[in-house]
């Protein structure tokens, strides 16, 4: 098809070079599957932005490739005892009783079905946001002719509403398929991915645990108390996960597209250098600029997320302090939250936005200075309200959170005071001090019992004004 379009390689063109690096595969079966799914950008219609019967197909494709096994009955023991103990484990550690949940074993395409309705809801209002500023974008700069063309096969955007749902499902679906071999749980982004459900991937914890030499019964064990861990925090939480996909919410709507940098690079592009194509492709030029709003609604969520998982840091130590490789363990896993692996670098690269807790050991380290400060019942009260958490100044100072924090009560408080004597009445009108018929003494005269005299100096005392 290249070679028909480019005249056979005229002009130093090489169609086949071109497929390189545009990522086309070399075998026919492998062709002809991929223009299936090109015929079906084109037929396929989506009622929102997103074409999600796709994204979940490719989904399970992607999770089925290289072997996804069932879930064996011996897995799922296993797992169901390690979520037990890993709650018993957690009750003195935490103010947060046990949900009661059964644990449950996973097979990847499990997870996968378990996990998109989430998946649809952190991606929407992204995906709603690049579809409008692409189509509003593309519409204007389509010459009048071609719009009168596409007018006749349902219109521009319609078309282009079609044709970008399925292209941003194809992707999303590949992102959450490749994150279906990375995650060992249900909670493994910081987000309650599978609406509170206790799960682990055996398989995946296998994988883990590869090379560590560490038993594996240890290793799955440490993840079932993190898995635990975080499931109560939600549970007993119930604002934290509409606070935290609000934050996502609140960044999508600020998304624009600069096409200035996507015409610029452009122009970079040489044809006859298939490399150019792909490192401007690589270069996320098609990314959208992130606004000052944008900013503060990804430090807002950052911070969440720090917190987030520094709780559960710091509560599956206290909690797993008994097991030989748990400070091992704890290190690794840190380490893999903090930077990510390739699967969570996709998702990031397709909305935008990387939900990771780049200030995680920061978190750690204010939450076990609040429980040697408050104890556990006083750490996770904090807890119970949005406003009642810390804040990035805090993961900077947590030595200094509780003297903030006093200042901000006692304010609180000094105006609840002031509010409820004004709703009781005990604010009296004052009369005018130029009212010579009041008949008492003014402050500062003779007849102050403190005798300060009557040339008012005692007006820069404590006393009204």
């Amino acid at each position: 098809m290249l070679s028909k379009m480019f005249g056979g390689g005229a002009g130093g063109i090489d169609p086949q070079e071109i497929a390189k690096a545009a990522g086309l595969p070399s075998d026919p079966a492998a062709m002809a599957m991929m223009m299936q799914q090109v015929q079906a950008m084109f037929s396929t219609t989506s009622d929102g932005p997103v074409n999600w019967q796709m994204a979940h197909e490719q989904a399970r494709r992607v999770a089925a490739a290289d072997n996804d096994p069932s879930v064996t009955a011996l897995q799922r023991r296993s797992v169901d005892e390690a979520l037990k103990l890993a709650e018993l484990w957690l009750d003195p550690v935490t103010d947060f009783p046990s949900t009661g949940q059964l644990g449950r074993a996973w097979s990847r395409a499990e997870w996968v079905e378990a996990t998109m309705a989430t998946w649809r809801r952190l991606t929407e209002p992204v995906a709603t946001s690049i579809a409008k500023a692409l189509s509003d974008v593309i519409s204007e700069q389509l010459p009048d002719e071609m719009k009168s063309m596409m007018g006749m096969m349902g219109g521009p955007a319609s078309m282009l509403q079609n044709v970008g749902g399925a292209m941003f499902g194809m992707q999303l679906g590949q992102a959450v398929g490749a994150l279906s071999k990375d995650v060992v749980g249900s909670t493994d982004i910081g987000v309650p991915l599978a609406e509170g459900r206790m799960a682990l991937l055996p398989a995946n914890v296998a994988a883990f645990g590869e090379g560590l030499d560490i038993p594996e019964q240890e290793v799955q064990l440490f993840l079932a108390v993190r898995e635990a861990a975080h499931v109560r925090l939600f549970t007993h939480s119930p604002w934290l996960t509409g606070h935290l996909l609000g934050s996502i919410e609140r960044y999508a709507r600020g998304i624009h597209i600069d096409m200035g940098k996507i015409e610029e690079a452009a122009r970079d592009i040489d044809p006859t250098n298939p490399e150019s194509l792909q490192g401007a492709l690589s270069q996320g030029v098609f990314m959208p600029e992130r606004t000052p709003e944008q900013d503060t609604a990804l430090i807002r969520l950052e911070t969440t997320l720090a917190l987030v998982e520094g709780w559960v840091d710091e509560t599956t130590a206290a909690a797993a302090a008994n097991l030989p490789s748990a400070g091992a363990l704890r290190e690794m896993l840190r380490r893999r939250r903090a930077t990510g692996g390739p699967a969570e670098h996709a998702f990031a690269s397709l909305v935008g936005l990387e939900l990771r807790p780049r200030r995680l050991r920061d978190a750690a380290a204010l939450w076990s200075h609040l429980t040697e400060e408050r104890g556990i019942d006083g750490r996770d009260a904090l807890w119970q309200h949005p406003d009642l958490l810390p804040t990035a100044e805090d993961l900077d100072d947590p030595a200094g959170f509780s003297g903030r924090r006093k200042l901000i009560e006692s304010s609180d408080a000094d105006v609840d005071a002031a509010l409820q004597r004004l709703l009781a009445g005990g604010f009296e009108p004052q009369d005018d001090a130029s009212d010579g018929d009041s008949g008492e003494a003014a402050p500062g005269t003779a007849d102050d019992e403190d005798g300060s005299g009557t040339d008012g100096s005692a007006a820069d005392g404590d006393g009204p004004r």
